[in-house]
């Protein structure tokens, strides 16, 4: 996958500022997955997966982030399996990355401040019924060596869920995410959205996006 600069700050979507109180990132009212997605999900697993095609969406405003974002929280919901994942995170200088996971973790129930973890490089988070988050950015990384030494890969033996910015910067140290999302700002605002599924689980949210 293509690697980018990385920014010092994730760039809002389009002309709204993103914060993290907006009474409308709040909890999705989207159906959550039908009954052949539940069939596939009680023998999903982690298991690497091959030639499954991308599923490519078009956000033609952050609204449409939201939606998307609110979609996958729904079907974790729903299904508490599919929130024990990794989901990886490219884009460009813009792409709004971190404008995803801010609406993506309000929808889980998040209610405290989300900070970009820019310079922490991980900021946990806990939902309202237990889940564990763990929100990545390795930009700063200069060497995929630091993912080792920080004890990164504990977190990801544990339980949670793991959103990981800049995850080509910790090299082949980092485990295969089993969603990987692919942001690409348009000229006209709008975004190109790619969704690559690497296991079974990760093709179950590619599916709810």
């Amino acid at each position: 996958m293509k690697t980018f600069v990385e920014p010092l700050h994730e760039a809002r979507f389009g002309a709204r500022k993103i914060d993290a109180r907006d009474a409308d990132l709040g909890e999705s009212q989207l159906p959550g997955p039908g009954p052949d997605l539940m069939h596939e999900l009680m023998t999903a697993d982690h298991t690497p997966i091959v030639g499954t095609p991308d599923v490519v969406r078009h956000w033609r405003s952050e609204d449409d982030t939201r939606a998307s974002a609110e979609s996958l929280a729904h079907a974790m919901a729903q299904s508490p399996e599919l929130s024990d994942v990794f989901i990886a995170l490219h884009g460009d200088l813009g792409a709004g990355k971190t404008t995803f996971v801010r609406h993506l973790l309000r929808a889980l129930g998040i209610t405290t401040r989300i900070k970009s973890p820019t310079y922490a490089v991980v900021e946990p988070h806990e939902t309202p019924a237990g889940l564990a988050i763990s929100h990545f950015d390795f930009y700063r990384f200069a060497d995929p060596r630091e993912w080792e030494d920080a004890g990164f890969r504990d977190i990801f033996a544990t339980p949670g869920l793991k959103l990981a910015e800049w995850p080509e910067n910790a090299g082949n140290r980092i485990p295969l995410a089993d969603l990987a999302i692919k942001i690409e700002a348009m000229n006209d605002d709008t975004r190109i959205v790619t969704l690559h599924a690497n296991t079974a689980r990760g093709r179950l949210l590619a599916s709810a996006a």
